[in-house]
């Protein structure tokens, strides 16, 4: 197991999410976590895509460097945020995370990360 994936398994470990992923800003998949029947170079090029329209978005409305984007869907939420400028952590949670618990525990995986790169 590469470091990469050592720490995505510690954010799962720590906080009971569903899988967690790291994505280069090309949509192109670094590490994942992820559960069976989950498709890493699905979740890749989508979070890469949402990730563009977001500091597209962030840059036309004055709203400074896009530093995390939260999809809260009926059976949970997707949680992008940014490793550097080379690269996106995605976290796959249910809706039962406590998400302020959760916020944190990406948080200290982003900062590990970032030192990787």
């Amino acid at each position: 197991m590469d470091r990469y994936s050592q720490i995505l398994q510690e954010l799962i470990k720590n906080t009971g999410i569903e899988g967690a992923s790291l994505v280069s800003a090309d949509g192109l998949p670094i590490s994942s976590v992820l559960k069976p029947g989950m498709e890493e170079d699905r979740i890749a090029a989508m979070s890469a895509a949402i990730l563009s329209l977001g500091e597209r978005v962030a840059e036309e409305l004055a709203k400074g460097a896009l530093e995390q984007i939260t999809i809260k869907g009926s059976d949970g939420y997707v949680i992008l945020t940014g490793v550097g400028t080379d690269a996106v952590m995605v976290v796959l949670a249910d809706n039962n995370a406590k998400l302020g618990l959760l916020l944190m525990e990406i948080k200290k995986a982003q900062e590990k990360l970032k030192q990787l790169f």
